[in-house]
């Protein structure tokens, strides 16, 4: 695999490192970044999983303390993204795509979105339904799959340890790497990749979060926060297909009944 990104100025190249078994396989993003006229090369590590002979594919997110909310290049932010407070998160994994449908029917065996394609992210299910899966995608693998927290989705969105600060996920010009105000969802992966290699974190659907939704942050630093202990409605990120550029950038975030099923919500796994 080899992407280029015009605006950040990197090439992803995908290199088979070991074999883990008929089920994953670990591989490696060789990655060279063009950072402030410097060329700069990491390795990003990557598990491929097949369930039911659907394959799929997690970033290693290395963790960092980073400032999370409304930050300088986040434009007009919404008061719910305020004020910008220091989280440190520890490592996890996180999916390089949004959950497609066909890796739900692989699991549930069935397939609830109302516009349909393997490769178009699943939608028109709730934060409730999600658990239910995972529990099954457990079950399967041996796994210990579940949902990202809220910080661990906006740190991802954002480039993890390699950010750029862009206001989008991966670039300052939405076009690059979201889509939104289009009329149905679209298939994963089209877009250009963030700094991590991961796709449609901003645009396509909105993704459900770990968290229970608090409409304030608070001042005082975070270590590996899960959100409040209990409320009303579930966090989701990173806008949609249906709405504005201005629901895409990395700290935008809302918050929903856990039961609500729409045709822009979706998500996607961590561990």
């Amino acid at each position: 695999m080899r992407i280029k990104s015009g605006l950040a100025g990197f090439l992803l190249t995908c290199m088979i490192s070991c074999n883990l078994g008929e089920s994953s396989q670990t591989d490696t993003l060789s990655l060279t970044m063009n950072a402030n006229s410097e060329l700069m090369t990491t390795e990003i590590q990557m598990d491929t999983i097949t369930v039911n002979n659907i394959s799929f594919t997690m970033i290693h997110v290395e963790g960092d303390t980073f400032t999370m909310g409304a930050t300088p290049e986040m434009l007009e932010p919404f008061d719910n993204e305020k004020p910008a407070h220091l989280v440190t998160l520890g490592n996890y994994c996180i999916g390089q795509t949004e959950v497609t449908q066909e890796l739900w029917q692989a699991v549930m065996g069935e397939n609830p979105s109302k516009t349909k394609g393997d490769k178009l992210p699943v939608e028109e299910i709730s934060w409730d339904d999600i658990q239910q899966f995972l529990s099954s995608l457990n079950t399967l693998t041996g796994m210990k799959f579940r949902m990202p927290t809220e910080a661990e989705w906006e740190f991802a969105a954002r480039g993890g340890k390699l950010s750029q600060h862009y206001q989008y996920a991966g670039s300052n010009n939405a076009e690059e790497v979201a889509w939104y105000d289009t009329k149905q969802t679209n298939p994963v992966g089209q877009k250009e990749p963030n700094e991590l290699g991961i796709y449609d974190m901003s645009g396509n659907v909105w993704e459900w979060c770990l968290d229970w939704y608090d409409e304030n942050y608070y001042q005082n630093v975070e270590i590996n926060p899960q959100g409040p202990e209990s409320g009303i409605y579930c966090v989701l990120r990173g806008g949609s297909w249906g709405g504005s550029e201005k629901y895409c950038r990395c700290s935008c975030r809302a918050g929903y009944s856990p039961d609500l099923r729409d045709i822009d919500c979706g998500f996607r796994l961590a561990y």
